[in-house]
């Protein structure tokens, strides 16, 4: 585990055991040593705070016992658990990518009818694909060539032309048009089944377009 990673969780958990025990600290008899002594590292970061003397009295007779050491996150620790357990990840290189996966370069406009889609999940009778709003979130943009790099499984990439298929139905073909030379994969709700789904009516090979 990286140090970021320790850090994390050692975030986490302070925050999770405060809100249980309702007045917001971590007491001594919370955390082993070794993460106290984690702990004590945050705090030179700024990202936890140690109660002091005034305070561990308090909590002793909260407690009715002697409490010896206590901790709770500052608004930074607080605001870099938040941003860790949605920070955008690491884009994997070509050799790292997983086997179930193609990348996928978009260009500016079908990267916004994509945007629109995945904004519409919870409306939508067909949603987009587990994880595609993920991918969409994390794609890092080349300036040089302004195209978007999504890593998408064969199920995202139809519920991409799914998404696109709505934008064309709405106003532009360009994009899905583009999508279909590319990669050969379209939508249409000929193919889909009884009980469409996005990846249910979609097909590969071949563009199945006009434009």
């Amino acid at each position: 585990m990286r140090s970021w990673e320790r850090a994390l969780s050692v975030l986490e958990a302070l925050c999770e055991r405060g809100q249980a025990a309702g007045q917001g600290w971590t007491l001594d008899t919370e955390l082993l040593p070794p993460h106290q002594q984690q702990v004590n590292a945050l705090e030179n970061q700024g990202l936890v705070e140690l109660a002091c003397r005034e305070d561990r009295a308090e909590l002793s007779a909260l407690e009715g016992r002697p409490v010896r050491w206590a901790a709770r996150l500052t608004p930074y620790g607080h605001d870099t658990l938040t941003y860790g357990q949605s920070r955008p990840r690491a884009e994997p290189s070509p050799g790292e990518a997983a086997s179930d996966r193609q990348v996928v370069e978009l260009i500016p406009s079908q990267m916004a009818a994509l945007r629109v889609f995945v904004g519409l999940a919870d409306q939508l009778r067909v949603p987009p694909a587990d994880g595609l709003a993920e991918q969409v979130r994390t794609a890092s943009c080349d300036h040089g060539i302004k195209r978007w790099r999504l890593h998408l499984t064969q199920e995202q990439m139809e519920s991409v032309a799914y998404g696109l298929w709505l934008h064309r139905m709405t106003g532009s073909a360009a994009e899905a048009n583009r999508f279909g030379r590319e990669y050969g994969v379209v939508y249409s709700p000929a193919w889909a089944s009884d009980n469409p789904s996005a990846a249910g009516g979609a097909a590969r090979g071949g563009t199945g377009v006009s434009g």
